[in-house]
């Protein structure tokens, strides 16, 4: 027994319960999974002292065993999973790209729609304004129609008036020269 054997023992017993354990060997076609190099040896232990066997089956290379391993344990599985999974973060970001694109291009157009509108909304806002102007130009131009109209009849009663006055005129002369007349007559 040399100088570390002691924990030696402790660390093997602990760790296999005093026995060592045989890889198992299955006889399967590998899935695409890395190959190594060498074979594996098994141990058996036999008192202190361990001992390496020779492997378990002549035609088993360590890739199938290896397979063999990672197929009881589930690593294959795991890694379908994690490739599907990643597939699938790809097509959930390539989704994602989509989406924005789409959402860059919505706001464009909202965009586009939101400055034609504004423009538009300008010009409602001038022909309001020209509406405005020409309405209280209607209503200056109605004032000063009123104004004329008023202007126009004053006129109308002032040339009655007048017209009235020239005809009372009138037959005042015309009354003064039949009176001369009378006269020139009487005296003739």
């Amino acid at each position: 027994m040399g100088l570390f054997d002691v924990f030696k023992d402790k660390d093997e017993d602990e760790n296999s319960g005093g026995m060592a354990e045989e890889t198992p060997s299955f006889e399967s076609e590998p899935e695409e999974t890395p190959s190594f190099e060498s074979e594996p040896e098994t141990t058996v232990e036999s008192g202190n002292e361990t001992t390496p066997t020779e492997p378990v089956g002549e035609t088993t290379s360590y890739s199938q065993t290896g397979t063999a391993v990672q197929s009881q344990l589930g690593i294959e599985g795991l890694m379908d999973k994690r490739f599907k999974l990643g597939e699938a973060i790809d097509y959930v970001g390539s989704m994602i790209k989509e989406l924005r694109d789409k959402r860059t291009n919505l706001v464009k157009s909202i965009e586009d729609e939101s400055v034609d509108i504004r423009t538009l909304k300008e010009k409602l806002t001038k022909i309001n304004q020209f509406i405005q102007e020409e309405n209280e130009g209607l209503q200056e131009l109605t004032r000063k129609r009123s104004e004329v109209e008023k202007d126009a009849d004053d006129v109308g009663s002032i040339v009655y008036s007048l017209r009235d006055k020239i005809t009372e005129i009138d037959k005042v002369v015309a009354d003064e020269a039949s009176r001369i007349k009378s006269f020139k007559d009487s005296k003739n």
